[in-house]
């Protein structure tokens, strides 16, 4: 079990859109990890000047730009809200989210754990 520091509350939740403040994308939250949890090789591939801290929330993202969708991990340091700008169009929403609603996307029934 990885054990978060009380300091690293997460400020997004499952279902919200959020903006990437460096990078041009956004995307959907559908799953959080309280403290860094992918791969050495992926952290040690960020630049040391921009490489964010472990000890943070990082988000999974149904992500998109203006050309492609993707899969995101990001660092809760870098992601900012953006329900204003509409919904995402991502070909594998409807397979975690049912609908978009107040600015937010509602998990299927049966996906909350």
């Amino acid at each position: 079990m990885i054990e978060a520091p009380l300091r690293t509350r997460a400020r997004f939740a499952i279902g919200d859109i959020v903006r990437h403040k460096d990078h041009d994308f956004r995307g959907v939250v559908f799953d959080i990890d309280p403290v860094f949890a992918n791969s050495e090789e992926w952290y040690e591939s960020i630049p040391l000047e921009i490489r964010p801290e472990r000890e943070q929330p990082f988000y999974h993202l149904l992500a998109e730009t203006d050309d492609s969708s993707y899969v995101a991990y990001v660092s809760q340091q870098n992601l900012m809200a953006d329900c204003e700008a509409g919904p995402v169009d991502h070909p594998s929403l409807s397979q975690i989210f049912e609908d978009y609603r107040n600015g937010r996307y509602q998990l299927r029934r049966g996906l909350a754990h």
